[in-house]
């Protein structure tokens, strides 16, 4: 069975290199439903909080709610962070509450503290889905991600193939010593 959960994001982006429309920098609102496979958690009678998997989603997502994103060769980049240095921004600054925890991957880089996501490939629906099950894929048996963003929308399906051991009081993932971050239960 799936428990399914929905996140909105704001972003702004382009697709350097790309002759249309999308290739000046843009706005858009992304929504991106998670769908966690597994069986029915007897504790809680689901196989996993929707509001955990937004939680768990969010922690590392905020980074792209109201953030740039551009991949790693648009010229762009450098001159955005040049203005954000003259702005005194770069660092961050006070009023930036939505940072999430800085991240690298072989896909992208978060720069939290400005506001800023960095890709190796061209920020499209498909190219984000790739992104998020990348960052998420050990926290939860992600089975199906879809993401839309204006007109544009993907999906894909993974093999749930493990299984992660969920708390029987509150069904969320056990972290690395078989103890619930939420509650604190402890595996016996």
């Amino acid at each position: 069975m799936r428990s399914i959960a929905k996140l909105d994001l704001q972003y702004a982006h382009r697709f350097y290199g790309f002759k249309g429309e999308a290739q000046y920098l843009h706005g858009h609102t992304g929504n991106l439903p998670i769908e966690v496979e597994d069986s029915i958690n007897m504790g809680v009678n689901m196989v996993f909080p929707c509001n955990e998997i937004q939680k768990t989603a969010w922690d590392v997502l905020r980074n792209f709610d109201h953030a740039l994103i551009l991949r790693e060769d648009d010229p762009l980049l450098p001159a955005i962070l040049k203005v954000y240095e003259e702005q005194g921004i770069r660092n961050g600054a006070p009023t930036n509450k939505m940072m999430g925890p800085a991240f690298k991957t072989d896909l992208a880089t978060a720069y939290p503290e400005c506001r800023l996501v960095v890709t190796k490939e061209t920020m499209t629906v498909e190219g984000m889905i790739k992104i998020v099950y990348d960052l998420l894929k050990d926290k939860m048996n992600i089975a199906k991600i879809t993401f839309t963003s204006g007109v544009n929308a993907a999906t894909q399906e993974y093999p749930v193939n493990k299984t992660i051991e969920r708390c029987p009081l509150c069904g969320i993932a056990l972290d690395e010593n078989g103890v619930c971050p939420k509650c604190g239960h402890k595996k016996p």
